[in-house]
């Protein structure tokens, strides 16, 4: 008797555990059915985004140039207000190519051609090409290598961008103010580490949280594409980026990349 009854618990208790094994693998499959379909909307949405921005970038271009035609035919007595009106127009269409330019950047697909890289000489390069804008902004540029080379298997010229996007935005910090930027690299066994650090304004505890997302600009005129933009260019690396700040204080990024 107590054998049979011992039997059929443990029948009961195996069948209760196939069951909820069995639902929990129908709940996991329907959930990835989704998630594929999202995946496939998704992709189906950025290839008609892209086509739209090229469609609106070709007569854009069309605009500009007739645009500047039509300034250099306009008599030059009596026509200071019209060529005011005509430059500024001309701006906007500048201004909404380049929106189309970033987005495109940002909505395409990113193909990785990884080589090795020292991140010593990636981060002097950057030093050397941006050190002209950061002494009109008055601002010093220092690079703190690290002892020895930190190679890493990388796309070296998105990989620029990146770095080259946070850059801008602590150098858009300072404000024309002045004050420090420092790019250093670190090997730290399984990952490698690039710090960018700026002395700017600093980010509030409200913005922070949102930096990252696209389109999302506190200042003036910004795209909001440029921090987005590096975020995606660390993903597709398997990195990850990171950002602490105080206002007042500035601001630092720090990007982790396999080793």
């Amino acid at each position: 008797m107590g054998f049979g009854w011992g039997l059929f618990c443990g029948l009961f208790c195996g069948g209760i555990f196939f069951l909820a094994l069995g639902a929990w693998v129908y709940r996991r499959v329907v959930a990835l059915q989704e998630q594929t379909r999202q995946a496939r909307r998704l992709a189906e949405l950025g290839t008609l985004t892209g086509g739209l921005a090229h469609e609106i970038k070709n007569p854009l271009s069309t605009v500009q140039l007739n645009l500047q035609l039509l300034a250099e035919d306009l008599p030059a007595e009596n026509a200071g207000r019209l060529v005011n009106r005509l430059g500024t127009v001309q701006r906007e269409v500048s201004r909404l190519r380049d929106i189309l330019d970033d987005f495109l950047r940002y909505a395409g697909k990113l193909e990785l051609n990884r080589k090795p890289v020292d991140l010593n000489n990636l981060l002097q390069e950057l030093v050397d090409f941006f050190a002209p804008q950061a002494q009109l902004q008055r601002v010093r540029l220092r690079v703190q290598p690290a002892q020895s080379p930190v190679n890493i298997a990388a796309d070296s010229r998105l990989l620029k961008q990146a770095v080259m996007n946070l850059m801008l935005n602590g150098l858009q910090a300072m404000d024309g103010q002045g004050g420090d930027m420092i790019l250093s690299a670190a090997d730290q066994g399984r990952e490698a580490v690039i710090h960018v650090t700026d002395t700017g304004k600093g980010i509030s505890a409200e913005n922070l949280p949102h930096i990252f997302d696209a389109y999302y600009s506190t200042r003036k005129g910004g795209t909001g594409l440029g921090l987005a933009m590096a975020r995606r260019i660390i993903e597709e690396h398997r990195g990850r980026l990171s950002v602490t700040s105080q206002p007042g204080q500035g601001t630092e990024f720090v990007i982790h990349l396999p080793a």
